[in-house]
């Protein structure tokens, strides 16, 4: 995926933001380093009609602006649909409005939250997404991979919904950078042993990369490949 010969955009699927980053962000960093494009879709935002106080909105803006800096994204997409109400919507309206972004960036790399996740927010937009792999709808898109996301894929009750890595991406170069960018995230950061925490993700990503022989890792699902 990061051979020189392959330099397509990545696209990473965030039901809210900071998943993007708890799940694959050294991993988007080497990326971006690399000098591939990465873009960052947010699928859910803080809107004034669903009660968020104006103070909150305007951090939530804030944060998103300096993790885009940050990460250096080639661009940020933010759909209008409002956080943990996706189960209420219809899948094709996901579909319709993840599919337009897919075909605009012409990603070759799309990441998506885990299905068995434990909020519901996290299973409809990976079914949304997956939907947007589709090689005859989506001919850019080669490697489809699921990330995991502290605090929701180890929260998953379902064993037919557990998380099974089977690519993993050495980090090591950019552990630290991943868990400055995650501290931009204020208040949805609190100290260990509260699962978004830095020292619950320096643990996972040397847990990761204990199992791949390296210091630090990200590992992630593959639903398809084309090669």
């Amino acid at each position: 995926m990061f051979t020189d010969n392959q330099s397509g955009p990545i696209l990473v699927l965030a039901p809210h933001p900071d998943d993007e980053t708890l799940g694959a962000g050294g991993t988007l960093l080497r990326a971006a380093r690399a000098g591939r494009p990465v873009h960052w879709l947010i699928v859910t935002k803080m809107r004034a009609e669903d009660g968020w106080p104006a103070d909150k909105m305007a951090r939530r803006e804030a944060e998103i602006k300096a993790v885009a800096d940050a990460y250096g994204f080639a661009g940020v997409h933010i759909l209008p649909f409002p956080a943990a109400r996706l189960d209420t919507f219809p899948m094709g309206d996901l579909v319709a409005a993840i599919g337009a972004v897919v075909k605009e960036v012409e990603p070759e790399i799309i990441m998506l939250p885990h299905r068995g996740d434990a909020h519901s927010d996290h299973a409809a937009v990976h079914d949304a997404g997956a939907a947007c792999s589709k090689w005859f709808r989506y001919p850019s898109v080669r490697w489809t991979l699921v990330y995991e996301t502290l605090s929701e894929t180890d929260a998953a009750v379902q064993d037919s919904e557990q998380f099974h890595p089977d690519v993993f991406v050495d980090i090591t170069e950019e552990l630290d950078e991943k868990l400055r960018i995650t501290s931009l995230f204020g208040d949805e950061i609190q100290p260990f042993p509260f699962p978004r925490s830095l020292q619950a993700l320096r643990a996972l990503a040397e847990t990761r990369g204990v199992a791949s022989g390296t210091a630090a890792a990200e590992c992630f699902m593959l639903l398809r490949a084309r090669i």
